[in-house]
């Protein structure tokens, strides 16, 4: 087996994993972590992609939900800490990487000559 289908064989196990997971959540799970989804089955085949892709977080969310072991009052509490440091780090960044670019920017050599790569005869035509 080469690497290729390694991978290949490696996708469709999650990609089944993740049908089968799909099926149950959003058949039986949905209602039970969400009372506003009951009766919204034209929403939920829409979320089969997501699921079949993301399935060990939503199997992580659900458990977090049905044995009620998240404390919303720290459920953004990280985020919030950090937006005040990624607000400052990001404009840096960013002026940082834009001088960088001007600075090592190549230049033309000046002793090479232009090269036309169609006959003029080509180009009207």
């Amino acid at each position: 087996m080469n690497q290729a289908e390694a991978i290949l064989l490696g996708l469709r196990i999650w990609a089944s994993i993740g049908a089968i997971i799909a099926a149950i959540f959003l058949t039986i799970g949905m209602d039970r972590i969400d009372e506003d989804a009951k009766g919204a089955y034209i929403f939920r085949v829409l979320l089969i992609p997501g699921v079949v892709v993301i399935w060990p977080l939503v199997l992580w969310r659900w458990y977090v939900y049905e044995t009620n072991a998240e404390v919303l009052e720290r459920r953004y509490a990280p985020p919030r800490k950090a937006h005040f440091a990624v607000g400052m780090i990001l404009p840096i960044g960013i002026a940082l990487i834009i001088l960088t670019g001007l600075n090592i920017r190549q230049t033309w050599p000046a002793d090479i000559e232009p090269v036309r790569l169609a006959a003029p005869s080509e180009v009207t035509q």
